[in-house]
């Protein structure tokens, strides 16, 4: 289906670096797809657990801000980018516009199913009130390393049925086209960041990308187990209860944060690029699913 994208060369240059460009036809398709319009999902919507729902409603809660310092991310860095790229990066505004108006209405149900976002909305204004301000580099590489984990994330959902098992099959269907088109949209940001950066030094390019990989790391994972502890704790779930089924959900079983370990090292290789990992297999299977449903 969507073949990697063009700008897809040896990475960063570092001292070893010589893997030859790719090139092929980068196709991102935008599928203008509502969910949950006439129903709105019951408040332990993934197969009645308390603590899978928690772990993903905590992370929709945070997408439609998310989303739109992302477009604003790649649109501030886009002067002057070649004609695919800057067609890829129009093709990624739409989806990421797309996926902000489904998940607020999935946040709707959520709040009318008794949730309460406040704190959730807290940890996410305060991490863009630290990216005014700065370089529009240094708020690139930071969208690029969350799309890095968002494109991490969908891959495990659509790889790994186990993770949606017995959730209400429009939510599914909700979570696995955002996966889709996760996964096809996933080296826009790394491509920008790639030509607004060009005429620095390949190392100084990599330690800044490594680094703001690290900063992402510990701020995504320390906010979305709050996020995921506090709604929890609306359920009733608290202490170290909450905490120890939150973590074997994350790192037991299923385990989704234990299973993208391998991709996630692999962002600090000085050569690597999204599409080293070729996962396109992936969303077909999920469109026939997605068509299905």
């Amino acid at each position: 289906m969507n073949a990697p994208s063009f700008l897809a060369p040896s990475a960063d240059g570092v001292a070893g670096d010589t893997r030859p460009a790719k090139h092929g036809e980068a196709t991102l398709t935008v599928r203008d797809l509502r969910f949950g319009r006439t129903t709105r999902p019951g408040r332990w919507w993934l197969g009645g657990d308390p603590v899978a729902t928690a772990w993903h409603t905590a992370l929709s809660a945070t997408f439609p801000r998310g989303e739109a310092f992302f477009i604003e991310s790649v649109k501030a860095c886009r002067d002057g980018a070649p004609p695919r790229l800057e067609a890829e990066i129009r093709d990624f505004v739409r989806q990421e516009i797309n996926h902000t108006r489904e998940h607020l209405a999935f946040n709707r149900g959520a709040l009318e199913a008794g949730y309460d976002f406040t704190r959730i909305d807290a940890h996410v204004e305060a991490m863009l009130a630290l990216t005014k301000g700065r370089p529009p580099e240094v708020n690139l590489a930071a969208t690029m390393a969350l799309e890095h984990f968002t494109a991490m994330l969908a891959h495990e959902f659509l790889a790994n049925p186990a993770h949606f098992a017995g959730g209400e099959p429009e939510v599914v269907n909700l979570w696995r086209w955002h996966a889709i088109e996760e996964i096809e949209h996933k080296a826009v940001a790394f491509d920008t960041y790639r030509h607004a950066t060009r005429n620095w030094r390949p190392r100084r390019r990599w330690v800044l990308r490594c680094l703001m990989m690290l900063i992402v790391t510990r701020n995504f994972l320390a906010h979305r187990i709050a996020d995921a502890l506090d709604l929890l704790a609306q359920d009733g779930i608290t202490g170290w209860r909450a905490k120890g089924r939150l973590l074997a959900y994350l790192f037991i079983r299923p385990g989704v944060l234990r299973r993208i370990f391998p991709s996630w090292i692999s962002y600090f290789r000085p050569s690597f690029h999204p599409w080293d990992h070729d996962d396109r297999a992936l969303i077909a299977t999920a469109e026939r699913a997605l068509a299905a449903g």
